[in-house]
This record gives structure tokens, C-alpha cells and sequence, in this order.
């Protein structure tokens, strides 16, 4: 039977919003809360009980003052002991706008949505039981940065730059994962960064912020259909970086040549890296300069390997943007493909035009998501509120300026031996391709040294490959595995 327990600190400015008898309460975010319930879930088929704490904490400037209030939900498994090994996954979404909510209701945590098996909606929504969950392995707190999800600026007079840009985010979460994992008494457990999109620049800059600047160490960081992370690869690098992904995208759809079509996918894309990086990309460097025949050849095969007609590849010497891709690959079908998962498509107003009307995943997701997690919070975790759950929230203008996160997290690997690094790529995502995660992957560390604690695992999906019902299960188990991996033997010391 679940049980809530509702605490209020004496610290809040004000009540729960909502309504006060005789009076209206404003509709403002409380700076400190926490609803705390019991739930169960089988996970592998196991029950697997756990204790679900759904609040804010404050974001404190310099003189102890709150200033921000961030919304977390933070799962713990009550059958456990000794925390002392027992992990904690510390996970945010990215956008840099995006609430913490696509990983938490459809990834990792105890509850997922009522989707199809390939990620699309389906009425009545909701959630469900997460039979992958990683709470089997380790406790979860799923954090919403500034203005996403129910995290709010709570100091009117407060300045908003100091929350939004690369460098600003990783300051004030690295602080506020400090008093959190304070709070929680988790200091000697191993600890775990977790990221997607957006979010993988957020934690990688994590890393290197919270060993440096807290003196916090990790065990790991997973990163979810990363970002470029501030890793170079303008020019010619960036145009031939995207055939692979075209490839995977045009094999799904059906529109290679029936001699790759045949094939499988994972054989497709080999070809089509190996051609990339040995043959298109020496092209492209040369520019005006490459010959005529080297030139027919490369258009020969861009055709070949991206489903677009050689005419078309010609027009844009070879450095064909994704917008055009996605709206060209199905356009004499009358469709567009989606941009963070290509196998979704769309319709637009005119076949004509260089980029779709819309991102037809990103539609068919918060279709599913909105009321999904809005439901949730209210019905099963007990936390209500008038305050609106941003999805998306304002964060702009975001300052990308300094952007070093992937060299920091190189660093935060060079001073930590027991720090491992996860990719997780799907195969159809458009915006932050699998090819250029293997990249950041192949360039984060130029030595060679770290590469044994580095891996990559991909996916026959998009950006959130974990909507697939069968990735859900494999991506899942990945991260236990490399949870399991990258735990060392009790008395092991880190030094090389």
C-alpha cells in the first residue's frame, strides 16, 4: 500500500501553491519541499521496492541567499542496507531547455510510458511499470535545471545569465549536487553522471567541475546521444561526418540501391564509415582542387550510400545539409523525415522547399510525454502544484561561448583512474549523429591512453533509442553492465 508523507520546511517563503481557504495563494514555486511515497516495481522479474522523494532544493549566490529552486525526483531502493556500494546515477536531459523528463518516464526510472513498441503514441496515455529499470542496480535522481520541468528563479532580482550558458549550468549544479548528495548521505557511494542530448556537454563539464571544484569523484559518465562537446570538426569533417547517419536512415526508409538494401544495417553502415573516412573526406579537403573524375566518383557514391539522386548531391558540392536531407530522402513520396528520429515522418503544406515544416518525432513525443508526466506527478507521486511543468522552458540567450567540456572531461579521466565514459548512439538520429558520437569518442583523447576505459553502444533507433521497446531492454542493460565494469574491486586503489 503507498504511502505520502508531505513535508513543508519552515524555510518556505510560501505554501503549496494552490488554493487557501478564504484566499488565493500565488502561484509561485515553494524554495525547499519533498513528497515522499512508497512504491514496488518487478524489475528482470524481481520485485524490486523503492522509496520515491519528489521536491525542490535552492540554488544559494554567494551570501547563502536563494536565488533558483530546482524540481528533482530521486528513487531509492528501500531493501538495501549498505549504500556504500551501492550507485547513484545522477541523470539530466539537455536541450539546454529540456525538462529531466524523457529519460525518467520512458529510460531508466521504475515507470515508463504506454507507447507501441516503436515509441509512438497510443490512448489512453499514461505510464506503466519499467521491467529495465536500472533501480534493480543502483538509486536514480532525475534533476530539472533552471526553468525547465517546475525549477524556477525564485529571487526576482536575480541574474538570469547566471544560470544560462555552458559554463554557468555546470557552475551552480555542480554546487547544487553537493548539497544534494550531502543531504541524501551519499558521500561514499559510487557515483554516476548520466546525460542526453544537451545534457552529455552538461556532464561531461560535470565531471571535471565536481572533481576539481567539489571534490567529488565519479565512477562513470554515460552519455546519450551526445553533442559535439566542443570538439572541432568544421569544414569538410562536418559535411562527411553525416553520410553514415544518411545511410541508416535511407536503408530504413528503403531508398539504397537493392545490393546495400539486402544487406543489414550494421553492414551498410560499416561500408559506409570506411568510404567516409577513407575516401570522401580526402575529396572534400581538396575542394576545387579534387579532379573531375574524383568528384563524379564521390557523387557517385554519396548517391549511393544516402538514397538521394546525384543531381541533387552535385547542387550542394557534396556538403548537403541535414534539413535538406530530411526533407528530399521521401519527398516524391510526399513526406519528410524526422530530425531526432528519422524513421517518424511527416507532412508538409508543399513537397517543394529545402527544410520540413516541422520535427514530426518531436510532435509524436510530447504527444505521449506531456500528460504522461504531468499525470504522474500528481496521481502516483503526490506533488501538486499550480506551477507549469515546462517541457521546454525559457533559457535563452544561452551563452555556448568556452565550450571546453570535452577536453574537460578528457582531464577529469586523466586525474581519476576509476572515471569510465558510455556513448549510447541511435542509428536514425539525425541531430546528434552516431557517426560524430564515435568521433568525439575517437578525438577525445588524442593519446590514446584512456581509450580502454571509453566504449560505444548503438541502437536500430533515434535520439531516444530507449522508445524502442527492444533498444529499451539492450540500452538498459548496457548500463548495468558498464555500471558492473566499472566498479572496482573492493581495496582497489586508483593510480596507475
Amino acid at each position: 500500500m503507498k504511502v505520502i508523507k508531505r513535508i513543508c520546511l519552515s524555510l518556505l517563503l510560501l505554501t503549496f501553491v494552490g488554493h487557501v481557504k478564504g484566499q488565493e495563494s500565488e502561484r509561485k514555486l515553494p524554495v525547499e519541499t519533498k513528497v515522499v511515497t512508497e512504491h514496488e516495481v518487478s524489475i528482470r522479474g524481481k520485485k524490486v521496492p523503492y522509496r520515491a522523494t519528489a521536491g525542490t532544493q535552492p540554488v544559494w549566490d554567494n551570501d547563502g541567499k536563494p536565488i533558483a529552486s530546482l524540481f528533482y525526483t530521486y528513487y531509492e531502493r528501500t531493501d538495501v542496507s549498505d549504500t556504500e556500494r551501492r550507485p547513484l546515477v545522477i541523470s539530466f536531459n539537455g536541450g539546454p531547455g529540456s525538462a529531466s523528463v524523457w529519460m525518467h518516464i520512458a529510460y531508466t526510472g521504475p515507470k515508463i510510458l504506454k507507447i507501441d513498441d516503436e515509441g509512438y503514441p497510443i490512448q489512453p496515455y499514461g505510464i506503466k511499470d519499467n521491467p529495465h529499470s536500472i533501480l534493480d542496480v543502483a538509486d536514480i535522481v532525475f534533476v530539472n535545471p533552471v526553468n525547465t520541468g517546475y525549477s524556477r528563479i525564485v529571487d526576482s532580482e536575480a541574474n538570469r545569465k547566471q544560470f544560462f550558458g555552458v559554463n554557468q549550468d555546470i557552475a551552480y549544479l555542480s554546487e547544487w549536487i553537493n548539497t544534494f548528495v550531502t543531504r541524501v548521505n551519499r558521500w561514499n557511494s559510487p557515483k554516476y553522471l548520466i546525460g542526453e542530448s544537451y545534457g552529455t556537454t552538461r556532464v561531461a563539464g560535470l565531471a571535471y567541475a565536481l572533481q576539481n571544484n567539489q571534490w567529488m569523484y565519479l565512477n562513470g559518465v554515460i552519455l546519450v546521444s551526445p553533442t559535439d562537446l566542443g570538439i572541432d570538426r568544421s569544414g569538410p569533417v562536418a559535411a562527411a561526418n553525416r553520410l553514415p547517419y544518411y545511410a541508416a536512415a535511407a536503408h530504413y526508409h528503403g531508398k539504397l540501391p537493392a545490393e546495400l538494401q539486402s544487406k543489414d544495417l550494421l553492414e551498410v553502415l560499416e561500408e559506409a564509415e570506411k568510404y567516409t573516412m577513407n575516401q570522401l573526406l580526402p575529396v572534400m579537403a581538396k575542394g576545387a582542387w579534387a579532379s573531375e573524375a574524383e568528384k563524379n566518383e564521390a557523387i557517385r557514391m554519396f548517391s549511393r550510400y544516402s538514397g538521394l539522386k546525384e543531381g541533387k548531391v552535385r547542387h550542394h558540392n557534396l556538403d548537403v545539409p541535414t534539413n535538406f536531407f530530411w526533407k528530399d530522402l521521401l519527398r516524391e513520396e510526399g513526406h519528410t523525415v524526422g530530425r531526432l528520429d528519422s524513421r517518424y515522418k511527416g507532412i508538409d503544406r508543399m513537397d517543394a522547399g529545402t527544410s520540413p515544416d516541422f520535427n514530426s518525432e518531436l510532435t509524436s513525443w510530447l504527444h505521449s510525454f506531456t500528460p504522461a508526466i504531468n499525470s504522474y506527478f500528481q496521481n502516483t507521486l503526490g506533488f501538486k502544484t499550480d506551477i507549469k511543468y515546462n517541457m521546454f522552458g525559457p533559457v535563452n540567450p544561452w551563452d555556448r561561448s568556452g565550450d571546453r567540456t570535452g577536453e574537460n572531461l578528457r582531464q577529469a579521466m586523466a586525474m581519476n583512474p576509476y572515471l569510465h565514459v558510455m556513448t549510447q548512439s541511435g542509428y536514425y538520429d539525425g541531430a546528434t549523429t552516431y557517426f560524430n558520437a564515435k568521433y568525439n569518442m575517437w578525438h577525445l583523447d588524442p593519446s590514446g591512453k584512456l581509450k580502454e576505459r571509453m566504449s560505444f553502444k548503438g541502437y536500430r533507433s533515434g535520439h531516444m533509442m530507449y522508445l524502442r521497446a527492444e533498444d529499451l531492454e539492450k540500452a538498459n542493460q548496457d548500463i548495468r553492465d558498464f555500471i558492473e565494469q566499472s566498479l572496482p574491486p573492493a581495496g582497489t586503489p586508483a593510480k596507475y
